[in-house]
């Protein structure tokens, strides 16, 4: 016999949730929220950016690997760079299949403040299968399902002995359902708009409309609603990163809640303490920057040329092995006497510190700042 699922109860889509029980980390969350953008929005707009495309790129990465699916972080980066305008040097091409999935997270998060259309998300879920294939497997695209091999199931297990985690409402009833969901996602918010992202998610994964791409799109319209909660396009944190890290808590909440009444209480409370831990590992994902910021900060005032600054960015951002005058040479296309010349400048400014070793075995590297 068919399991009753939330889709089928008298009251849907009437969704009620605990709002006292709620109310407490709601608060304690936009406070947090709050203080990590305002931390992120005081940084100069170079930081600002390269913390966006460092979000970002995780986020496509990280929702797609929730799925099974492994992509190139370098594709991803550089498509993502490409279109934000962001110089980050030789740009690696991106296939069709990753274009598609960038366009659609930043779509989601540039374009937030915009009418959510039945059309805008048929031009999201094309874009994720622009070959219109998921594996072998050929689907519909562009359109809501058909049901035409069947009900649409969430399924585990081998073959002749699945176990269905949840079957999604019949096809055809999915015009009027996604016509009540996209009225309701474009009106203001009755509450607040955090809740509102947390509603979405589970209200788009629960209708399941597509072939394939219902997950990814049900995190990339949580991340629409979360950027209208901040009125920003700014990505300074990955929900689905921290997603991909608690995927069978994601999965187990998410059946469980599909398969109770319309009291969604449990939901809610989950993803707003996941968005909690992605907000605090905001800061440790970010570290690189918010170091490279602090550095700077600390020397503001060095009178630095051009080819030094560089040379402290690369240091900043990873540098393969220990600085000598060889490669700052290299890098910078100057002589190793000026080389020497611009190290010892930054030895000087306290920047850099001589290594143990003397003569040609001679490295530097930057300082350590006290925390």
């Amino acid at each position: 016999m068919r399991r009753i699922y939330i889709h089928d109860v008298r009251e849907w889509p009437r969704f009620r949730w605990d709002r006292e029980h709620l109310a407490e980390p709601l608060a304690a969350l936009r406070l947090r929220q709050g203080r990590l953008i305002g931390h992120m929005e005081a940084l100069g707009f170079t930081l600002r950016i390269e913390a966006v495309l460092q979000t970002l790129t995780s986020d496509v990465i990280q929702s797609s690997e929730i799925e099974g699916e492994r992509l190139d972080i370098q594709q991803v980066r550089s498509s993502i760079a490409r279109k934000l305008g962001v110089d980050i040097g030789a740009l690696k091409p991106a296939d069709r299949h990753v274009e598609g999935v960038v366009e659609m997270m930043l779509d989601a998060t540039r374009r937030y403040d915009k009418p959510f259309t039945a059309t805008r998300l048929f031009h999201w879920q094309s874009s994720l299968f622009p070959a219109g294939r998921s594996g072998l497997r050929k689907i519909k695209t562009g359109r809501w399902r058909d049901d035409s091999t069947g009900p649409m199931q969430v399924v585990s297990g081998p073959m002749h002995r699945e176990k269905v985690h949840f079957e999604a409402p019949a096809a055809a009833r999915l015009p009027k359902e996604m016509k009540t969901f996209l009225k309701w996602f474009n009106a203001r918010p009755e509450g607040d708009a955090v809740l509102k992202a947390a509603l979405a998610h589970l209200w788009f994964v629960t209708l399941h409309p597509f072939d394939d791409g219902n997950g990814r799109i049900a995190r990339a319209i949580a991340d629409m609603a979360l950027a209208r909660s901040e009125s920003s396009p700014q990505r300074f944190y990955s929900m689905s990163a921290q997603i991909r890290q608690e995927r069978s808590d994601y999965y187990d909440i998410l059946e469980q809640t599909q398969r109770d009444g319309m009291d969604i209480t449990p939901w809610m409370d989950w993803f707003l303490g996941c968005l909690g831990r992605a907000i605090d590992g905001a800061q440790t994902a970010l570290h690189g920057v918010l170091t490279k910021a602090r550095f700077w900060d600390t020397f503001a005032a060095a009178p630095l040329l051009d080819r030094q600054r560089k040379i402290v960015n690369r240091l900043l951002d990873g540098f393969d092995g220990k600085l000598t005058t060889s490669k700052y040479s290299k890098l910078t296309g100057c002589s190793q006497d000026t080389a020497l010349r611009d190290i010892l400048g930054l030895v000087e400014l306290g920047i850099l510190i001589r290594g143990d070793a003397g003569g040609r075995s001679t490295s530097y590297e930057l300082v350590k700042l006290a925390v």
